[in-house]
């Protein structure tokens, strides 16, 4: 297989628009651009998903991230810098707008979960897209999260732009991430473990 042809396929689907299927660095997913709020809406709309529930969003590492939030607590760079499995931690004050993450990614607090994924095929596309990347389990909301591609069912592989070959979710771990939220203050509150 090759990946330089699959990263070009799967960035294509992502800048037009689309919403892919792809596996992470922990499980499958369901992605699109998170500046994108049409894509982003499609996303809620294929897991039949309330948009009152936010969304991980992917970055390809700190620089991006600062990016789209208003100010990276200094605990999140010392967790980024020790950590060695995946982490999602949800940052206060995210950025919104034009300029910013579409508005029904970030939580009602304003707050907003981003996974800077271990090296791989995941953190590539993200570096290459350039923009954060929606990371949502591949399943309708409500039903068990697939760890693997036979796990998907029909009605999602069929509803998404582009999917990617099933090969690559080799280096995935099959587990959940780790959800921290962390605060200007230092403060720290863990999610899931």
């Amino acid at each position: 297989m090759n990946t330089t042809e699959v990263l070009k396929e799967a960035l294509a689907a992502l800048r037009s628009g689309g919403v892919i299927l792809y596996p992470t660095d922990t499980v499958w997913g369901i992605g699109c651009d998170a500046t994108d709020p049409e894509a982003v809406a499609r996303v809620y709309e294929i897991k039949r998903r309330s948009e009152a529930k936010s969304l991980v969003l992917l970055a390809a590492d700190l620089d991006m991230v600062a990016r789209y939030v208003r100010q990276i607590p200094n605990i999140a760079i010392d967790l980024v810098e020790v950590n060695d499995r995946p982490m999602t931690l949800i940052y206060p004050g995210a950025i919104q707008g034009p300029y910013g993450l579409a508005e029904n990614t970030v939580a009602e607090d304003g707050s907003v979960g981003i996974r800077i994924p271990l090296p791989g095929f995941w953190r590539d596309l993200v570096a290459r897209l350039g923009r954060p990347l929606v990371s949502t389990s591949a399943n309708l909301s409500g039903e068990p999260t697939p760890r693997r591609f036979s796990e998907i069912s029909e009605e999602i592989r069929s509803a998404v732009d582009y999917c990617v070959p099933a090969a690559l979710e080799r280096d995935s771990t099959g587990s959940a991430s780790q959800i921290i939220k962390v605060g200007l203050g230092g403060e720290v509150e863990i999610i899931r473990a």
